[in-house]
């Protein structure tokens, strides 16, 4: 009897350690297999990962590329607008240029006209200026020098538009830019260099002479 429930005990022992064993072998497999499982779903979202960095570094590099393309289209753009400009000022300097000299020009051959015709126009004046000096004592107020007089001051009012002014002579000191001396004077009224005397006189257009006053200066 002793010997059979020996025999039990034994067997009994040995099932349970054949259980445990299987057990353990069991919850290895199944902790081996979750690995794999584990590094197979790893190895995928990697994968994907990987491919999903390569789609947007391939789409950021596009990014890029048309961005650089657009910046060398505006810079080329812009370089060529700053060339328009730059030949617009330059026309427009080389214009406003033309313009002055063109003025200047005109200007110039006004002055040059208005000299020559006033020389022409001067013994007129002058023609004048020696008939009413001549007008006898009683005949001052008569029609025809009234006439003259009239004609002569119209003559002056036109100089003095066009800016032709009389020289001032008597009295100033002789200037040889202004005054042409023909005769030396000997007077006490006025000092020496002093024009005393005015032959014919003279004109200026506005800063250029015209016709020199001659002149007699105290010596």
């Amino acid at each position: 009897m002793r010997d059979m429930e020996n025999d039990l005990m034994e067997e009994v022992i040995e099932d349970t350690a054949e259980d445990t064993i299987i057990n353990e072998v069991e919850q290895e497999a199944e902790e081996l297999l979750n690995k794999e499982l584990e590094g197979t779903q790893s190895d995928e979202e990697t994968h994907d990962e990987t491919e999903n960095d390569a789609v947007d570094e391939a789409h950021l590099e596009e990014k890029v590329k048309k961005v650089l393309k657009r910046k060398e289209k505006k810079d080329k753009k812009d370089e060529k607008i700053e060339e328009l400009i730059d030949q617009v000022k330059r026309q427009m300097a080389e214009f406003d240029n033309y313009r002055k000299r063109t003025e200047k020009e005109k200007q110039s051959m006004y002055e040059i006209g208005v000299k020559s015709v006033a020389e022409k126009i001067l013994p007129i004046v002058d023609n004048f200026e020696r008939g009413l000096l001549t007008i006898p004592k009683g005949d001052e107020g008569t029609p025809f020098v009234e006439g003259m007089q009239m004609v002569y001051k119209q003559l002056m009012t036109s100089f003095d538009q066009l800016g032709i002014k009389p020289i001032e002579a008597i009295g100033q000191e002789f200037n040889p830019n202004l005054h042409n001396a023909v005769i030396q004077v000997e007077t006490e009224e006025f000092e020496s260099g002093i024009v005393a005397q005015e032959l014919q006189k003279g004109y200026m257009y506005k800063d250029s002479v015209i016709r020199h006053s001659m002149v007699g200066v105290v010596q």
